[in-house]
C-alpha cells in the first residue's frame, strides 16, 4: 500500500512540487484542456488528477512523444492500457478515460533509459483517435468534476480516509512514519481521494474504475472499502509477523545459548562432536522398539553421555554401552513359516535318514502352529562326528525361515564368555550369547551351541554353570548379561546343542535339554548320501561338471568299506573329493575329457586299500572271541584273546583296559569257576594255570561293561578247549548269576559287525528295541539272536567239538603239584596286571 509515498517525500522534489491545496486542486479541475492531445499509454498504473507520478519511458513512440511535448511545455493525455502484456497497443487496447498531465521533469538514467515525472491535471474522455504514428493523438472531452454532497459529508469521509490511511502507514513496515504526517496535511478532498487511490495495492482495472467514477462521494466510498480491505490484510500480516518474530526470537535465544555453550566447551577442550553424537543416538533410540525397562536405562545413559567430555575415557565406555543397547534386537522378530509339509520337504532335501530327529522337529512345528506360542524347547543332538548335527541346525533355521547363529563352545573355560564382563573392566564386552543375538538381528533365531560337551572349567569359572540359565525355559526369559545389566528375553530363541560324548555333559546341564541321539549311518545310507549330496558337492567344489565326472555305485561302496571307517560321512566326503581332484587334474592336463570312475579305478586315485574285512583275521585256536565295541567314530569289532600257561592261578589283563572292563573280566572268571563242573573244567585249571586276557590294539584305551559276554565266551572257550564260531560277534554285560544285561551303541555295533563280514550277532534281549530302529535293508544277510543268560550265549557261540580234552589238557602230575605247593604259599592267588 502507498508504494509511491517515498517518492512524494523526497526532499528535493518536495521543495519543487508542494502538495496542492484545495484551491489549487479546484483550479486544476477547471483548467482548460486542448481539443487534441498526444496520448501516452501506461502499462501498470493509472494517473489521477493532482498526483505526481514517476514513469520510466521505454517505447520508442513514448520517447518521441516526451521529447516533443517536454520541449514545448505541452500538455499530454495519459491513458492506461487494458492489458499490461500488450507490447504495441492499438486504440481498442486503451481505456476511454484518462488524465491530462504536464511533464515536470525529464531524468536520464545511468543505463541510458529515461524517466519522467508527470502531474495529473484533469480527467478527460477520448472522443476519437486522429493519429497513430509516430504516437497516438486523440480528440478529447474534459470531464466536469462533481463535488457531490455537502461539505460536512465530504469532511467526514476525508477524516475516515485519513484515519485508515494513517493506520495503514503505521502498520506497513516499508513506509516511513513521515508519510502519515504528509497525509494529515492534505486539505483537498479530491486530491486526498486521488492520492490515496493512486497508491492503493489494487489492480489497474479497479483504479480505472475509481478514475471513471464521477461523484466524489462514491469515489470516497470506494477508496474506503479498499482501505478497509488493505488494513485487514496488514493487521493479519502483522499478527503473523508477530508470531514469526516470537519464534525467531526463541530460535535466536537458543542459538546464542548454544554459541555460548560452544565457547565454554572449546575453552574446556571439549568439542561439539559429543552433542552431535547424542542427538544421533537419541534419534536412533526413538525409532528402536525397546522394552520399557531398557528404554529407562538407555535414557539415563544418554543423559550421562550428554554431560560427558568426548575426550574422557568414560565417554567411550558409555558410548560403547549405548551402541550395544541399540544394536541388540529386543523386540524385532522374524515371522515363522509354519508349513509342516514344506518343512518336511526341506528336512528331507537337506538330510537323508535321521527319521527320529525329523519327526521331533515336525512335532515342534505342529505344536507351534496350533498353539501360536510356546516356549522353545532346548534340543541336544548327540552322536559321533560327521553325522550332520550342525548342518541339521541350519536346516531347522531354513525350515522356520529364521536367522541361524552358531557358537562353538569347544575350549571355552571362562564364564565371562557366556555372561559377559562387567563394565568396570577395560575392554569389557557382552557375552557370546548377546553377541550372537546382535549378529542374528532378530530376537527369535535358531541358536546352535556347538560342541557343548567340550566345555571346560578352571579358576575363571564354570561356563557350563553359566549356561544353566540360558538353557532353562523357566529362567531364560530374564537372562542377565553382566555387561548390559538388564534382563534379556531368550524364551523365543530355539536353542540347539550338539555333543559327541553324552557322559561329558554335566548332569544339571543335561537335565535341561531334550536329548536326541543321532546314530551312525548304514552302508546303504552312506551310499545314498554320497550319491545325493557328497558327489554333487565335490563336483562343484572341484570345478567339474556332471558330464565330466561320475562314479559308479560299486566304486562308492569300495570307498565306503575300504577307505573309510566312521559312523558319519565327513571322511567319506574328503575321500570322494580326492577322487574328484584326481579327475580334475587329468581333465585340466587334457588327458581326458570326462571320467566315470569304476571299482578298478579307485586304487589309481586313492592308492592301496586301508581297511579289510576282519573275518580273515579269525584264528582256529580256542580262547578267541569276537566282541562289539562303540567308539566316538562309530562301531567296531573287538577281539578278546585268552591264553593259559602253567603257573599259580594268576589272571593277567593287558590291552590298556579301564577299571570297568577289568571288573568284567574278574566277574567272568568268577562265573566260570562257580560253574566249572557244568562244563567239565577240572579244578587244577584254576589252581595250577595262569590266565592271560589280552585285547588287541593295546595303544587304544578301552573301557565299558559291554565286552563281558565276549570275555566270558573266550574264558569258557579256553577252559573247555571249544572254539568260538568265527562268524559270530557278541556284546552285553554279564552278572555273577549269569544274566546278560543290555548295553548302548547297538546300531553302531551291529553295523560294524555287518561291515566286518559277521554273519550272526548275539545281543541282550532287552536291546531288541534298538535293532528295530535299524532299517531291514541294512540287516540283510545278518542274523540277530537275543539272549537272557550266559548258557544261551555258550550254546550259540561255541562249537560242539573240543580241540583237546580239558581233563587231560589241564592235568598236572602229583610231584609237580607238591613242588608248587612247597614253593608257593597259596595256589589261588590272582594278580591283575595292567
Amino acid at each position: 500500500m502507498l508504494q509511491d509515498l517515498e517518492f512524494l517525500l523526497n526532499d528535493d522534489l518536495e521543495q519543487s512540487i508542494p502538495l496542492p491545496t484545495a484551491d489549487e486542486e479546484k483550479e486544476m479541475s477547471l483548467s482548460d484542456v486542448p481539443d487534441t492531445l498526444p496520448i501516452l499509454t501506461l502499462r501498470n498504473t493509472v494517473l489521477f488528477p493532482g498526483v505526481v507520478l514517476p514513469i520510466t519511458v521505454g517505447r520508442d513512440t513514448s520517447l518521441k512523444l516526451v521529447k516533443d511535448s517536454f520541449g514545448d511545455d505541452k500538455l499530454i493525455g495519459v491513458v492506461a492500457q487494458k492489458s499490461s502484456e500488450t507490447e504495441n497497443p492499438s486504440p481498442a487496447d486503451l481505456y476511454e478515460f484518462g488524465t491530462v498531465a504536464s511533464i515536470l521533469k525529464l531524468i536520464k538514467m545511468p543505463d541510458g533509459s529515461k524517466s519522467i515525472v508527470i502531474q495529473g491535471k484533469r480527467r478527460f474522455k477520448i472522443s476519437r483517435f486522429v493519429q497513430e504514428e509516430p504516437y497516438f493523438t486523440a480528440k478529447v472531452e474534459p470531464v466536469v468534476e462533481d463535488l457531490g454532497a455537502a461539505d460536512i459529508e465530504v469532511q467526514a469521509r476525508m477524516r475516515s480516509i485519513k484515519e485508515l490511511a494513517i493506520q495503514i502507514v503505521n502498520l506497513s513496515p516499508n513506509l516511513p512514519s513521515e508519510a502519515a504526517y504528509a497525509i494529515q496535511n492534505i486539505d483537498s478532498p479530491t486530491f486526498l481521494i486521488h492520492f490515496i487511490a493512486s497508491n492503493l495495492q489494487i489492480d489497474v482495472a479497479q483504479k480505472q474504475q475509481l478514475l471513471e467514477t464521477l461523484p466524489l462521494i462514491e469515489r470516497a466510498e470506494m477508496v474506503m472499502d479498499h482501505l478497509n480491505q488493505e488494513l485487514q490484510v496488514l493487521q493479519l500480516s502483522e499478527e503473523i509477523r508477530s508470531r514469526v518474530k516470537t519464534d525467531v526470537d526463541q530460535q535466536q535465544r537458543e542459538y546464542l545459548l548454544r554459541q555460548q555453550l560452544k565457547a565454554i566447551q572449546e575453552e574446556l577442550g571439549e568439542s561439539e562432536g559429543g552433542a552431535s553424537d547424542v542427538r544421533e543416538l537419541r534419534a536412533k533410540a526413538e525409532k528402536k522398539k525397546l522394552p520399557e525397562h531398557v528404554r529407562t536405562v538407555l535414557n539415563k545413559e544418554l543423559e550421562k553421555l550428554g554431560r560427558s567430555n568426548p575426550a574422557s575415557p568414560d565417554y567411550a565406555v558409555t558410548r560403547n554401552y549405548v551402541d550395544w543397547i541399540l544394536d541388540t534386537p529386543w523386540s524385532d522378530f522374524s515371522k515363522d513359516k509354519l508349513d509342516i509339509v514344506r518343512a518336511g520337504k526341506i528336512l528331507n532335501e537337506d538330510h537323508y535318514g535321521l527319521e527320529a530327529v525329523k519327526q521331533r522337529i515336525l512335532e515342534y512345528l505342529a505344536v507351534l502352529k496350533l498353539k501360536g506360542d510356546m516356549k522353545a524347547p532346548i534340543l541336544c543332538f548327540y552322536g559321533p562326528p560327521g553325522v550332520g548335527k550342525t548342518s541339521l541346525g541350519k536346516s531347522i533355521a531354513r525350515t522356520l525361515d529364521r536367522q541361524f547363529v552358531r557358537m562353538s563352545l569347544g575350549g571355552v573355560r571362562d564364564e565371562a564368555e557366556i555372561r559377559g564382563h562387567r563394565r568396570t573392566y577395560v575392554g569389557a564386552m557382552p557375552g557370546r550369547i548377546i553377541q550372537g543375538m546382535k549378529k542374528a538381528g532378530t530376537a527369535n533365531p535358531v541358536f546352535m551351541l556347538d560342541e557343548v560337551d567340550k566345555l571346560g572349567s578352571d579358576f575363571r569359572g564354570d561356563p557350563s554353570s553359566a549356561l544353566l540359565e540360558v538353557l532353562d525355559p523357566e529362567q531364560n526369559n530374564a537372562f542377565n548379561d553382566h555387561y548390559l545389566e538388564v534382563d534379556y528375553d531368550l524364551s523365543n530363541v530355539l536353542f540347539i546343542a550338539t555333543a559327541n560324548y553324552l557322559d561329558q555333559i554335566p548332569p544339571p546341564l543335561r537335565d535341561r535339554m531334550e536329548m536326541i541321539e543321532i546314530n551312525g549311518y548304514t552302508q546303504e545310507e552312506k551310499l545314498a548320501i554320497a550319491k545325493q549330496y557328497l558327489v554333487p558337492r565335490q563336483i562343484e567344489r572341484n570345478g567339474l561338471t556332471k558330464a565330466q565326472f561320475a562314479i559308479s555305485n560299486p566304486a562308492l561302496k569300495l570307498v565306503i568299506d575300504g577307505y573309510t571307517r566312521e559312523s558319519g560321512v565327513r571322511q567319506l566326503e574328503r575321500t570322494i573329493g580326492s577322487v574328484a581332484r584326481g579327475v580334475a587334474k587329468r581333465v585340466a592336463m587334457e588327458e581326458i575329457e570326462a571320467a566315470k570312475v569304476e571299482v578298478g579305478d579307485i586304487e589309481s586315485y586313492l592308492k592301496s586299500r586301508k581297511y579289510f574285512s576282519d573275518v580273515a583275521e579269525r584264528t582256529e585256536v580256542p580262547g578267541v572271541a569276537t566282541g562289539l565295541a562303540w567308539t566316538p567314530v562309530g562301531g567296531d569289532i573287538l577281539f578278546i584273546e585268552v591264553s593259559v600257561s602253567r603257573g599259580s592261578g594268576r589272571m593277567i589283563l593287558t590291552g590298556q583296559l579301564g577299571d570297568v572292563m577289568k571288573e568284567s573280566a574278574q566277574a567272568a572268571l568268577s562265573y566260570v569257576k562257580a560253574n566249572a563242573d557244568d562244563w567239565g573244567i577240572p579244578g587244577d585249571a584254576f589252581k595250577y594255570w595262569d590266565l592271560h586276557v589280552h585285547v588287541p590294539a593295546g595303544a587304544v584305551p578301552k573301557d565299558g561293561p559291554s565286552a563281558g559276554v565276549a570275555m566270558l565266551s573266550a574264558l569258557i572257550s579256553i577252559y573247555t578247549q571249544r572254539r568260538v564260531n568265527h562268524n559270530v560277534a557278541m556284546t552285553g554285560e554279564i552278572t555273577l548269576r549269569g544274566l546278560v544285561l543290555p548295553v548302548g551303541g547297538i546300531k553302531e555295533k551291529v553295523l560294524a559287525a555287518k561291515r566286518a563280514g559277521i554273519k550272526s550277532v548275539i545281543l541282550p534281549e532287552k536291546n531288541k528295541k534298538d535293532v528295530e530302529e535299524i532299517k531291514a535293508s541294512s540287516l540283510r544277510g545278518l542274523t540277530v539272536t537275543y539272549v537272557k543268560r550266559m548258557e544261551d550265549v555258550v550254546e550259540l557261540a561255541l562249537q560242539k567239538g573240543v580241540l583237546n580234552d580239558p581233563t587231560t589238557f589241564f592235568t598236572i602230575p602229583d610231584r609237580e603239584k607238591l613242588g608248587r605247593s612247597s614253593s608257593n604259599g597259596s595256589s589261588t592267588v590272582e594278580t591283575v596286571v595292567n
